[in-house]
């Protein structure tokens, strides 16, 4: 895009060897990052400013109203990182938001939910991959998944999350993620994906993605409808959107996550389109205020992310050339080397890798993943405790 780019992060050094330019900042001390950002604007005025991910988005917003750049009001982007705080606005503003409350574990929990009805799912406040998400089905496994994420978010950065939980209605029925983007107020759809494996707990560990969605139009206008509804309700006009909704038995869809920010990690390859559409061209794209590309998808097309069944050190990794070699997989790529630490969910938040597939239906690219998935054996031994030694 001819663009020159200047990635400020807490390293030393760019996180991307390509691109040289780069400013040390610190995410807990904004004030100081927004100083050496504003002096960095003076050399070479910014065009744009974007949040790569969920800690960056509101930093990169305030930095952004500072530079009179484009951006979202300030507090949208804090609505977008913390459950609680979306979950009271969307409910004000009469959203399709399940019932919800928050859990400070310093309380008496067996008061805080005498009147709850199961059942449940309990989350943190501000992680994402499904970390720290459980089912509770009753009191007793409240109490037990309470002690079990409270160890979880006990590292959290603000004393505020590593202290209190969201609970929520569990919503049984189909869940979809919605790809969309904002421009100027209005959003724009970019695809719908379908999530074609249950997810009932008692941990939430997501899999297949695969697009265009089967469901009912009268369902995806409304899932449309709900996701404009959030994001107007949250205050955003610009930028990309990836949300996640269930829809019950009644046909009635139910806001799960509002971000402000594309699908994540590798998975933002399904997005792609068969010419020189991006995902990272329309985000620099809305973010400069230049016309955003058109994607336009061909194909059927999904991907699956490859779960962490187990715990313990990968050792080994069979069958991958014969995964590849599955009719209709079109990539397959491995995110963690053997001699590493697997860690499953609830306390784990990272995937094996991701395989992608593209056929004429959407029911092909779903046995392809699930083919090639088949043909993959980990090789994991028991990780050995220093201390016990």
């Amino acid at each position: 895009m001819n663009i020159d780019v200047s990635i400020a992060s807490p390293g030393e050094h760019s996180l991307i060897s390509e691109v040289k330019n780069g400013l040390t900042i610190d995410l807990d001390d904004p004030t100081h990052s927004m100083e050496i950002i504003h002096k960095e604007h003076q050399k070479l005025a910014f065009l744009g400013i974007i949040g790569t991910d969920d800690s960056t988005v509101e930093l990169a917003t305030l930095a952004a109203q500072a530079l009179n750049l484009i951006h979202n009001p300030p507090y949208s982007a804090k609505l977008t990182q913390r459950k609680d705080l979306a979950r009271t606005r969307l409910a004000e503003k009469h959203c399709a938001v399940p019932f919800h409350l928050l859990i400070n574990l310093s309380n008496n929990l067996e008061n805080l939910v005498k009147d709850v009805v199961w059942p449940c799912v309990i989350k943190p406040l501000n992680m994402s991959a499904s970390r720290g998400v459980i089912r509770v089905n009753n009191i007793t496994d409240f109490l037990i998944a309470c002690d079990r994420v409270g160890k979880i978010i006990a590292n959290a950065d603000d004393p505020f999350e590593r202290s209190h939980l969201l609970l929520e209605k569990y919503i049984d029925g189909q869940e979809v993620a919605f790809e969309a983007y904002m421009k100027n107020g209005e959003l724009h759809p970019l695809a719908m994906f379908d999530k074609p494996n249950p997810l009932v707990g008692p941990y939430f560990e997501e899999t297949i993605y695969v697009t265009p969605s089967q469901l009912d139009s009268s369902i995806q206008k409304q899932i449309q409808q709900r996701v404009l509804e959030a994001c107007q309700a949250y205050g955003l006009v610009t930028g990309p959107i990836h949300a996640e909704l269930r829809i019950d038995n009644n046909s009635e869809c139910w806001i799960l996550e509002i971000a402000n920010r594309s699908i994540g990690g590798d998975c933002g390859r399904t997005l792609d389109g068969p010419t020189e559409f991006f995902i990272e061209k329309l985000i620099i794209s809305l973010a400069i205020g230049k016309p955003p590309p058109v994607s336009k998808t061909l194909h059927a097309h999904g991907v699956m992310m490859i779960p962490i069944d187990k715990a313990g050190v990968l050792q080994k990794i069979e069958g991958i050339e014969e995964a590849k070699k599955t009719t209709a997989i079109t990539h397959l790529k491995m995110n963690i080397n053997p001699g590493n630490e697997l860690i499953p969910l609830p306390e784990g938040n990272q995937y094996l890798g991701y395989i992608f597939a593209e056929s004429e239906t959407p029911q092909q690219v779903v046995e392809a993943l699930n083919s090639a998935y088949s043909k993959l054996s980990f090789k994991l031994s028991p990780k050995i405790d220093l201390h016990q030694l």
